[in-house]
């Protein structure tokens, strides 16, 4: 069986056992994601859905997460606990963004792990999360266009 074959399998058993499952987060791209998934550390998701829209208001780039302090940042994230070091990290995080690659965000754990504050299991849902909906673009281009799609 390919790898492939393996992560197709693995998809559908998830489905099946965990069909309401979804990312309770509320983001809308990799950046958002990424520091969402760090703010959710020891706080819950509801409360970091609280805080993040003004958050990301302000911050829209990496580059203006860079450019800003830690003490900027924090005064956003305050009420999601531990919000210095976590403020620290967003800072710190978006600026090897911005100088190492690039303001994207990396879309594989090895890079992603770099970042300081992200660890494996952040890694792991970012990737996770951006690859999916980059795979579910591509079949909606493909539905819309009448063409074949490639899994």
């Amino acid at each position: 069986m390919t790898k492939k074959e393996i992560a197709v399998n693995a998809v559908h058993a998830l489905k099946k056992e965990y069909p309401d499952a979804i990312c309770s987060l509320v983001y809308t791209d990799p950046l958002q994601l990424l520091i969402a998934t760090r703010l959710a550390a020891q706080c819950t998701d509801a409360r970091v859905n609280m805080v993040t829209p003004a958050l990301f208001e302000r911050f829209k780039t990496a580059q203006d997460f860079a450019d800003s302090t830690p003490e900027e940042v924090a005064e956003y994230i305050k009420s999601c606990g531990l919000y210095k070091t976590k403020s620290k990290d967003i800072v710190e995080m978006a600026r090897m963004l911005c100088d190492d690659f690039g303001g994207v965000v990396p879309d594989n754990i090895d890079d992603l792990t770099k970042l300081p504050g992200i660890g494996r299991k952040t890694a792991n849902l970012v990737t996770f999360s951006v690859s999916l909906r980059l795979w579910l673009i591509h079949i909606a281009y493909a539905l819309q266009k009448g063409s074949d799609f490639m899994i």
